[in-house]
Order: structure tokens, then sequence, then C-alpha cells
């Protein structure tokens, strides 16, 4: 198992990857590949045969902020520590050594393998300019 970047050309792979799980399964290659290009870091496990079983992506400003997102492992290949290499790649990339914190989004049920590898909730409010404080609120807008 090696821990490796991921270009653009890594695309057909990732969507692969991609469409063992239904709600990634309409991802087109070329929109992939446009994603890893706009990617700052972009991080692959790949077996001793060179197929690619685990992937994560990270957008950040270098400094204050990295968000991670679209964290996938092959089906196959769960609880054989594929997860661990790859949050550890990502948790230890060089682009990431000067930020101030690392965050994603995941579903409850994992939050004990996120925590294995260092991540902890984030949980606490914040204080808010007009005094006091308040708790953080996840917004999306979806076009």
């Amino acid at each position: 198992m090696r821990v490796r970047d991921l270009a653009p050309e890594d695309a057909p792979a990732l969507t692969a990857l991609y469409g063992e799980y239904e709600w990634w399964a309409d991802r087109e290659q070329s929109r992939v590949r446009r994603a890893l290009a706009g990617s700052d870091v972009a991080v692959g496990v790949e077996t001793a045969g060179g197929d690619l079983v685990a992937a994560a992506r990270v957008l950040t400003d270098r400094t204050f902020y990295a968000a991670v997102y679209d964290v996938i492992v092959a089906t196959d290949r769960r609880r054989e520590g594929v997860g661990r290499a790859l949050m550890e790649g990502v948790r230890d990339h060089p682009v990431l050594d000067s930020v101030d914190g690392i965050s994603l989004l995941c579903r409850e049920g994992l939050v004990p393998f996120y925590e294995s590898v260092g991540f902890t909730e984030f949980e606490r409010p914040v204080a808010v300019p007009e005094g006091g404080t308040e708790q953080l609120v996840r917004m999306t807008y979806q076009k």
C-alpha cells in the first residue's frame, strides 16, 4: 500500500472508485478531472499493483483553514488500515503543515474512526461580537 498525491490524470481511477457508492455514482470523469485540478491537495492510496483503493481531496487557504472532502475507501478494502493510511497522508501532507486546523464533515457512525486519527468533534460555542456565545451551524447552498 502506498500513499501518494493524486493528479487530474487519476480521474479515471477515482471516477471508478466513486462508482462503488450510489451517492457518487453519477460523477462524470471530466468533472472529477476538473475537481482534481482545482484541489489544493488530493491524496490517494494505491495497492502494490497500482490500483487506487482510497482518496480524499482538500481545499485550503494554506494558513487558517483546510477542509477535507470526498473521503472514500473501496468497499472491499475496509478494515485493512487503508482509511487510516489515507487520513494520515492528508493530516501530514506538507501543504497543510502551516494550517491552523483541518476540518471535515462525516456521518455520525464514522466519528470514532476520525477520532482514532486525531480529529475531534467541534461542539464548542464561539464568542460573538454582540457578546456571549453561540453554537456554530453548518449551512449549505445547493445550485
